[in-house]
């Protein structure tokens, strides 16, 4: 958790809550992501993506998933060998997503661009 954490919240307005099973971030009312714990013991987060990667998510398969609910919702099974420098791409990209324009166009992605 702290290691998603120290992604997120560095993004502007985005804050960590502690909710019904494990813990989401949001900037206002909208959720950029949610790590749970299944009952099989696995972590998991879900997150948002661009169209074109939900359905390369879905194609993927473990340790990616497609949500079960919303267009636009992904996931990852978090593990020993989980890329983290991977995941923090992600998770600034479901934050642009999630985002007011003039909040997303001041982030400076993973890979160096500002979102346009």
């Amino acid at each position: 958790m702290e290691r998603i954490d120290a992604v997120l919240t560095r993004l502007p307005r985005c804050t960590r809550a502690t909710i019904w099973t494990g813990a989401s971030w949001k900037v206002g009312a909208a959720t950029v992501a949610h790590l749970f714990g299944g009952e099989d013991q696995r972590f998991r987060i879900v997150f948002r993506a661009d169209p074109d990667e939900v359905m390369a998510f879905a194609h993927l398969g473990e340790p990616y998933f497609k949500a079960g609910w919303g267009t636009n919702v992904v996931g990852l099974l978090l593990d020993d060998a989980s890329d983290w420098d991977e995941l923090a791409e992600l998770l600034t990209d479901s934050y642009c997503i999630q985002a007011p324009d003039h909040l997303a166009a001041s982030v400076e992605r993973p890979d160096g661009r500002l979102r346009p």
